[in-house]
């Protein structure tokens, strides 16, 4: 394929679309018997109030003797101090490297008394750094808990997703308090037939129900916790979560439920956990992994990281919370006081605050500049689509990047994917039942991508067989930023469009067939129709008359 034939592909799969950190984070893995096309598939939503969601990129190479790498705490920025760099180190965009190796997160905190560590390698840094040096899952366990080892941890309990092409894994890690700068930590492989998912608590319970195959952990991880008195039985009744983050009612409440809400997305019987997820059972638990009804695909990940409960218990849409336009969203903080009594929210896998999000493909059918895709949105994606990052693209879309005083964290840009998604989202939360279904008409539109690219994955692997990889690289490249750009338009475009559609909360009249979102009918004179005014919604109308009484009652 030569370079026209392929930007024409690249523009057909596009047009074909339009014709027809965290404190709080959510992961999901599936195994690679577990999804529709083979594939090992995380995800992650990376919430923290105030992040910018910055796309991360490393350019591999080769590194001279004695060269060093710095390291800065993921969260604050902190310089923490350097170590010797890798001989050799691999590309790296989002959390996927160019071997087709993806490491998440979500962090659980665990006892505070292990935080104070005495330690220069924080869990962002952990990350990346295993990205930039490994070629499989394993590697980069091993490469994460040699860091540890030897330069120390300085970072809350954490809850790693690693995975390849081949496998997947959950690491998890914790300090071991001042004046040690060692962690303890236990890694299972998730069986390739299963799902799973961890959100902001320790999953990992009784070490002795899985194989020596599939567990792999610290040599004194049971020793320590029984010098620091959290665990006095016998080693075949140790769990690393009641040892090292103890249920309360927040990790169930908070974190469980959003597990339970996924594994009921593709599970049955989870009935059987539903007091459990409510925080009614601390003692009790999940299942790590389970086995799903039927096969999952990348947009199955995709919207249950759009999860909100929906039809469960937990459904938060048609309370007083919701507003009037029934907003599945809250404000922070997750617990407040009225009258000297706590309260909480309800915490939902999606959430306003996330900053980025990323669903990981990874197919050991492909080569790996192919078999990689990061799936990428800088907001809560259930308010904006995924553009897909080939793992070998030599850099990220500049929509994507944070860019200081240009795009970043107190810098708004349209230039940005950040700042016009937020614009678009933070607008439509107040009125979400009535301004969501145009987002999630052009949401839906520019992902049917989604379902176009297993025919440009074949596409490309015919050009990499006459091109080669360098020039199959560079294309790759090209067509990410054809796609971000794409995106980046017409999220503009969504905003222009809501902004005098939804007019002082009014509502202009459409053309019934605008599927350009552009078309808005005016009268014979030239001017925009009167708007319709629908006021509050019925349901919300019958409760302003039950509270306020005859306060609002018309007089004859």
């Amino acid at each position: 394929m030569n370079t026209k034939a392929f930007f024409f592909s690249v523009v057909v799969w596009i047009l074909s679309v339009f014709a027809t950190w965290a404190v709080a984070c959510t992961n999901i893995i599936v195994g690679k018997g577990a999804s529709v096309d083979g594939s090992v598939m995380v995800s992650y939503n990376a919430d923290s109030y105030g992040m910018f969601g910055n796309i991360y990129h490393h350019t591999g190479g080769r590194h001279l003797a004695g060269e060093m790498r710095k390291v800065y705490d993921w969260d604050t920025n902190k310089y923490l101090g350097e170590i010797p760099q890798a001989a050799v180190t691999y590309t790296v965009n989002a959390q996927m490297n160019e071997k087709q190796v993806s490491i998440a997160e979500t962090t659980f905190g665990g006892r505070e008394e292990l935080w104070k560590t005495e330690g220069m390698i924080d869990y962002g840094s952990l990350i990346y750094i295993a990205l930039e040096r490994a070629t499989s899952a394993r590697e980069a366990i091993e490469v994460m808990t040699s860091l540890v080892e030897r330069y120390g941890y300085c970072s809350e309990g954490e809850s790693f997703s690693i995975c390849d092409k081949q496998e997947a894994w959950i690491l998890e890690m914790i300090g071991k308090g001042a004046g040690e700068k060692g962690a303890v930590w236990a890694a299972v492989r998730i069986p390739d037939d299963c799902v799973s998912a961890h959100a902001n608590q320790s999953r990992i319970t009784r070490l002795s129900q899985y194989g020596k195959k599939q567990l792999m952990c610290s040599k004194d991880v049971i020793a320590f916790a029984r010098k620091k008195g959290y665990f006095t039985g016998k080693d075949a009744d140790f769990s690393f979560r009641d040892a090292y983050a103890p249920n309360d009612f927040g990790a169930v409440r908070y974190c469980e439920a959003r597990v339970w809400s996924i594994f009921n997305r593709f599970c049955v019987g989870m009935e059987q956990y539903v007091e459990y997820a409510r925080g009614n059972d601390l003692k009790g638990e999940m299942p790590l992994y389970m086995k799903p009804k039927q096969k999952i695909s990348v947009k199955d990940v995709m919207n249950a990281m759009r999860d909100h409960y929906e039809d469960t218990p937990f459904d938060i849409r048609n309370e007083v919370g919701a507003g009037a336009y029934n907003m599945p969203y809250r404000p922070t903080p997750l617990e407040w006081e009225s009258e000297g009594r706590t309260y909480f929210n309800e915490r939902p896998v999606s959430t306003q605050q996330t900053a980025f999000s990323f669903v990981g493909q990874m197919r050991a059918q492909y080569p790996d500049a192919i078999g990689g895709v990061a799936w990428v949105t800088n907001d809560d994606p259930n308010m904006a689509p995924y553009v897909p990052l080939y793992c070998a693209i030599t850099e990220v879309p500049k929509c994507f990047r944070r860019i200081e005083g240009v795009q970043d964290d107190v810098t708004f840009s349209w230039e940005s994917a950040f700042w016009v998604q937020n614009a678009v989202s933070n607008m439509v939360y107040p009125y979400y039942e009535k301004m969501f279904p145009d987002v999630l008409k052009e949401r839906e539109k520019m992902e049917e991508m989604v379902a176009g690219e297993p025919l440009f994955a074949q596409e490309m692997l015919t050009f990499l067989h006459s091109e080669g990889e360098e020039a199959l690289t560079k294309h790759l490249t090209d067509a990410a930023t054809i796609q971000a750009n794409m995106m980046l338009a017409a999220w503009v475009h969504l905003y222009e469009y809501l902004m005098v559609k939804h007019l002082d909360m009014a509502v202009k009249k459409v053309d019934a067939d605008d599927p350009l979102l552009q078309k808005f009918k005016k009268t014979e004179n030239g001017l925009a129709e009167p708007p319709t005014r629908p006021g509050y919604p019925a349901s919300f109308r019958k409760k302003i008359a039950e509270e306020e009484g005859e306060r609002y009652l018309m007089k004859n």
